[in-house]
């Protein structure tokens, strides 16, 4: 797949959006949308649930036109916010995936002990801004290693690595601060839009959300000419891992300590450890996390098959967390 987007001779536009709304038979119109999107050789992941649908994707742009019309002429979609992407290399997915899912963001919560329609106030650009100047709370409802290459300056930072079990941590750190007023932001806004209703329902006045979460906030700050706030890169969910929103650098490699903020898998393939790393350690450890993932990539046959048989590869978790 990768070859055939290598080849291609057109543009690919990525852009995200999402609905919280009630579908009645969501394998229906898990198909009805691997048809149409099909046919517009669209590639990407969508999660399709009764509590609504969260899509990431790629459309040609000589196909966006009737990909819009697709939007507008389905009952469930009609007039959804559409983020496109702030940089794209029209190679952040290489294939079409729908998939049916008990929900569409996983976060262990039980909606029916609360109404997940009651949702936060969405701030524009501008108003976040000025939320940020009058001294309101700012939490940040990614995952660490989201936050830890770009952040709105002065947030709460979770240590979380998903979102189920960051809501009962962003509880507990907000504990005693429910007459404040708390600003609440993510990629896109899907994952503040249940936090918001969340943090709600446990007695918190005054919850808002950044509309369109960090994606939509640079294209209203670039559009409006109002000072950019958040420091850093946007991580994705899509091949690119990230996305420059300022030219600031906040994190560092986590083999060498020199500022960076790329993130990469590891390419020992066993292993594929998210972590940071600068183009000299990517150099000098051939692309990997560890001296013992180098070794295994370096490896002939025989030596692999000793090392599969002693796990040496593998990591404790699927996330790095920074020292630096």
């Amino acid at each position: 797949m990768q070859e055939k987007l290598d080849k291609e001779t057109f543009k690919r536009k990525t852009v995200s959006f999402y609905r919280y709304v009630i579908v009645e038979s969501p394998f229906e119109l898990r198909n009805k949308l691997f048809a149409a999107w099909n046919e517009l050789d669209c590639l990407g992941r969508i999660y399709v649930a009764k509590e609504g649908i969260n899509a990431q994707m790629n459309v040609p742009e000589h196909y966006w036109e009737k990909f819009v019309d697709c939007i507008q002429n389905n009952e469930y979609l009609k007039d959804i916010p559409l983020k496109i992407a702030v940089e794209d290399d029209g190679k952040s997915f290489l294939k079409l995936q729908v998939k049916v899912r008990n929900k569409i963001v996983a976060d262990g919560l039980n909606d029916d002990e609360f109404d997940v329609t009651n949702v936060g106030k969405h701030l524009d650009a501008r108003e976040w801004n000025r939320a940020m100047d009058q001294g309101a709370l700012v939490v940040d409802m990614r995952n660490h290693y989201e936050s830890e290459v770009g952040k709105f300056e002065g947030a709460i930072t979770p240590q979380a690595e998903k979102f189920a079990d960051e809501l009962p941590e962003v509880l507990e750190i907000l504990k005693g601060k429910e007459e404040e007023k708390v600003l609440l932001y993510c990629t896109g806004g899907v994952r503040c839009e249940k936090t918001s209703a969340f943090l709600k329902h446990h007695g918190f006045k005054d919850v808002n959300q950044l509309y369109g979460g960090i994606i939509d906030y640079k294209r209203q700050v670039d559009q409006i000419q109002e000072e950019n706030r958040f420091k850093g890169v946007n991580f994705v969910f899509d091949n690119r891992l990230g996305e420059r929103i300022s030219n600031d650098v906040i994190s560092h490699c986590h083999q060498c300590g020199k500022p960076c903020d790329t993130h990469v898998n590891c390419s020992n393939v066993r292993c594929n450890l998210l972590f940071i790393q600068c183009e000299e350690c990517a150099s000098s450890y051939e692309g990997t996390c560890s001296d013992a993932c180098k070794e295994y990539v370096m490896a002939s046959p025989e030596r692999k098959q000793e090392l599969d048989n002693i796990h040496q590869y593998r990591p404790v978790k699927r996330y790095f967390k920074s020292r630096c």
